[in-house]
């Protein structure tokens, strides 16, 4: 089955609404493979955020998401990555739609409250940064109940 890495931000951690936000994802059938909770090191947003650190907004990101705790999940299901990408909405919530995450919980476009992996590539390794050689216990899955 596919999967997704899903980063709840520390603005979305201090209005708690983890659970909110997770319930989005679970109600449309995906299962949270693992879940963790930490508060980042910069050396961690760099991995991540590779691609961006020669850019001029990347500062007020790693500022961001260091500045408290982050949810990190990994998200299974058919097409996850693509659909989590539209339950989240656009990158900037002032372009994200109505009954998006981004659109029903954010503002401003350095405050987005979440991250989604944007492709299948990206989501393997976002994982492999956040939780590294994790090993998650298909027994409790119940993707047959939601797919042929």
């Amino acid at each position: 089955m596919e999967r997704t890495f899903i980063m709840l931000k520390p603005e979305a951690i201090k209005r708690r609404l983890i659970g909110e936000l997770i319930s989005k994802f679970e109600k449309v059938g995906y299962t949270v493979e693992c879940i963790k909770s930490l508060l980042p090191t910069k050396e961690i947003v760099q991995k991540h955020y590779s691609e961006h650190l020669s850019k001029k907004f990347y500062p007020s990101l790693e500022s961001s998401i260091t500045s408290g705790m982050v949810v990190c999940l990994i998200v299974s299901g058919k097409n996850v990555v693509e659909n989590c990408r539209k339950i989240i909405g656009a990158t900037d919530p002032m372009k994200s739609a109505p009954g998006t995450i981004r659109g029903d919980y954010a503002v401003d476009l350095g405050r987005n409250v979440i991250h989604g992996s944007d492709s299948k590539e990206s989501a393997e390794r976002e994982i492999g940064i956040w939780f590294g050689e994790i090993k998650t216990e298909r027994v409790l899955f119940d993707h047959e109940l939601i797919y042929e």
